[in-house]
C-alpha cells in the first residue's frame, strides 16, 4: 500500500470521498441534487494500520469492524457523561460493520489523552522530567506503574506523517478557551475511569487512551471518531500487569515489536517505508484485536 490511504478508499454510489486518515475515510452523503451535504459525513475504518506514523503496505482483516462495532458498544455505556456523534449504522453495503452515520462537527484541535498508568511516551517524557505534558509526577514510577489518578496529557493533532508532541493544559487554554479546555480536560479523564471501572471486570486494563472531541453549532461537547478501541487505547490483561517491564497488549504491539526487529531489516531512523508484515504477525495482530473486543464486550466477534 502506498503512504497515501486516500488511493485505497473506495468509490461509494450516493457518497464524494471527503478526506482520509491514517485508518479512517470520510464521505459526504450527496442530496437529492448530487451535492454533498453539510451536515452529516460517513465515517468509515478501513482495514489500514499505521505505526511510527507510517500507514503500512499491509492490512489486517477485519480491524476496521472491530473498531466500529467496539466503538458502538462505548458510546452506549458512556452515553450519560455526554452525546456521541452517530446518526446511523444504515450505510452501503460496501462498508457494512465498519462504518457509520455521524453528525459533521468543528472538531477540538487537540488530541485529548488521558493516562492511568505510565508507559509508552508518557514514561519517556517522565524519565527525563519528571512530567507528562506539564503535569508533575511522584519520584520513583517505573513502566507500568499506576497512577493515583487518571492524569489529562493532551498533545498536539499533527499532519499525517508528523509527531503528535506533548503540550501542557496552559496551551490547551490558549487554544479553546479555560471553560471549554477544562471541559476536556475532565471529560477525557471520566472516559477513562468509566473505561476501567467497566473493563476491570472482564480482566482488562485501559492503560490510557486518546478521545477525540468535536463541538455541535450551538456549543455543545460531541464524543466523535473512535472511543477507547485497541487502536486509540492501550489495553492490558489485568491478571499480568507487573510494573517495572513492558506489558503485554491487546493491540499493534506485535506489529510494532516485528519492525524494530532484525527480521524486518528497517529503521526506525532510516526515513524509508516500513515493509509488508509477515503473514503470522498480520495474523496474530488480528487475533489480539479480536480477542479484546471479545473481552469487552462479551459477544463473539464475526
Amino acid at each position: 500500500m502506498s503512504n497515501d490511504p486516500t488511493t485505497a478508499a473506495p468509490e461509494l454510489p450516493g457518497f464524494a470521498h471527503a478526506y482520509s486518515g491514517k485508518v479512517r475515510d470520510l464521505y459526504a452523503p450527496l442530496d437529492a441534487s448530487g451535492q454533498p451535504r453539510d451536515d452529516q459525513l460517513l465515517l468509515v475504518a478501513s482495514d489500514r494500520i499505521s505505526a511510527f506514523d507510517f500507514v503500512l503496505r499491509s492490512e489486517i482483516p477485519d480491524k476496521g469492524a472491530v473498531l466500529t462495532q467496539l466503538s458502538l458498544w462505548w458510546f452506549e455505556r458512556l452515553a450519560d457523561l455526554l452525546p456521541h456523534h452517530v446518526v446511523s449504522t444504515d450505510v452501503p453495503p460496501q462498508v457494512a460493520g465498519r462504518a457509520v452515520l455521524v453528525e459533521r462537527l468543528d472538531m477540538v484541535p487537540v488530541e485529548c489523552v488521558a493516562r492511568a498508568y505510565l508507559t509508552g511516551s508518557g514514561l519517556a517524557d517522565y524519565r527525563r522530567t519528571g512530567e507528562v505534558s506539564g503535569v508533575r509526577l511522584p519520584d520513583g514510577l517505573v513502566d507500568g506503574s499506576r497512577l493515583a489518578d487518571p492524569v489529562f496529557t493532551p498533545s498536539t493533532k499533527a499532519p499525517m506523517g508528523e509527531h503528535d508532541e506533548p503540550i501542557p493544559f496552559s496551551t490547551v487554554v490558549d487554544m479553546v478557551g479555560a471553560e471549554r479546555a477544562a471541559q476536556l480536560d475532565d471529560l477525557t479523564r471520566r472516559i477513562l475511569a468509566r473505561g476501567n471501572e467497566i473493563a476491570v471486570d472482564r480482566g482488562v486494563i485501559i492503560a490510557d487512551t486518546k478521545v477525540e472531541f468535536g463541538v455541535r453549532p450551538g456549543g455543545e461537547l460531541v464524543l466523535a471518531d473512535e472511543v477507547l478501541t485497541p487502536d486509540s487505547s492501550r489495553f492490558w490483561p489485568a491478571d499480568e500487569w507487573e510494573p517495572g517491564r513492558a506489558q503485554p497488549s491487546y493491540d499493534k504491539q506485535f506489529v510494532r515489536d516485528w519492525l524494530t526487529s532484525p527480521a524486518s531489516g528497517w529503521s526506525r531512523d532510516s526515513g524509508e517505508e516500513p515493509p509488508a508484515l509477515p503473514d503470522e504477525v498480520i495474523e496474530r495482530t488480528r487475533a489480539k484485536y479480536v480477542e479484546v473486543y471479545e473481552r469487552l464486550t462479551g459477544q463473539r466477534f464475526g
